[in-house]
């Protein structure tokens, strides 16, 4: 397990649920706060056993997660799930590695959920672009065809958007500049060069800090995000994806933002209850709708 934090020989475990074990805040952190900005609580192991699992993260620190959905087949299960429980809260979007399985519909089923407005509904994603195979880099066309209809989507609802990239960030900022949307939004996942995410925080897009600075092995990532400046960067966990670096093989969790957050304060200078004040702030001023509900 990752034990990241100065005051690590405190951390207090708790039993095992499907062997991974629970993180909590030391007693001196217990005020600490955090927002998962990135959670796929729609997908097992989370369906069916929210409420078990938002206890869990709650101890942990996790007061607000945004749910994404990856499909329209998965629009209406992620709205319910934020209008059933409060720490949740839903963002809509087309995920590029499902380009194969979206149809022209789906823009227009998108554009009817936004246009209701609905109070929990924080954010347009995930979407992207994403090269990362031969297959998927086929559908190139789709991809940004479809992105490109989601920011524009984006622009005239003033949401921000979460956005999936891989082996495309320099064409992904392209789009970005062009699409120029007033809301921004964060890049998810990000493991690019420092010059890559600096074109990304000059656009005003934020870069979302996950498991992989848990990885002693991902240097360039590591070095990134403690360079960049703070006011840039969001927590967030891909749950249950992306797990942490001794976790490999076992489901992520919301409550390992905790253990994200103690290795990014060994990272960076900034004390480190300064480094969760900041994250927290930073992800209330990108999706001011989880302050106003």
């Amino acid at each position: 397990m990752i034990a990241a934090g100065k005051d690590a020989g405190s951390t207090v475990i708790l039993p095992a649920v499907n062997h991974l074990p629970l993180l909590l805040l030391c007693p001196e952190e217990t005020s600490l706060k955090f927002i998962d900005t990135h959670c796929h609580y729609d997908f097992p192991p989370f369906e069916h056993h929210e409420a078990a699992e938002l206890k869990r993260a709650s101890q942990a620190g996790v007061e607000k997660i945004i749910v994404p959905a990856v499909s329209s087949a998965r629009f209406s299960a992620v709205m319910a799930l934020a209008g059933r429980y409060q720490p949740l809260y839903a963002a809509l979007g087309l995920h590029p590695v499902w380009t194969e399985q979206h149809c022209d519909d789906d823009i227009d089923q998108l554009q009817q959920w936004l246009q209701q407005q609905p109070a929990k509904l924080v954010a347009l994603g995930e979407t992207g672009l994403d090269y990362f195979t031969p297959q998927l880099a086929a559908y190139s066309e789709q991809q940004i065809s479809r992105l490109k209809a989601q920011l524009s989507l984006a622009k005239r609802y003033d949401l921000p958007v979460i956005l999936h990239s891989r082996r495309t960030h320099d064409l992904l900022a392209g789009l970005l500049r062009q699409a120029k949307l007033p809301a921004s939004g964060v890049i998810h996942g990000f493991s690019g060069s420092l010059s890559q995410a600096m074109a990304f925080v000059k656009l005003g897009y934020r870069i979302g800090v996950g498991g992989t600075i848990t990885y002693p092995r991902a240097a360039k990532t590591r070095n990134t995000i403690a360079a960049l400046p703070l006011h840039a960067l969001v927590l967030e966990t891909d749950a249950p994806d992306m797990p942490l670096h001794g976790f490999q093989g076992q489901p992520n969790r919301p409550e390992q933002i905790a253990a994200v957050w103690r290795v990014l304060t060994e990272l960076r200078s900034e004390p480190a209850e300064q480094i969760a004040q900041t994250l927290w702030n930073n992800s209330l001023r990108l999706f001011p709708r989880l302050a106003a509900s």
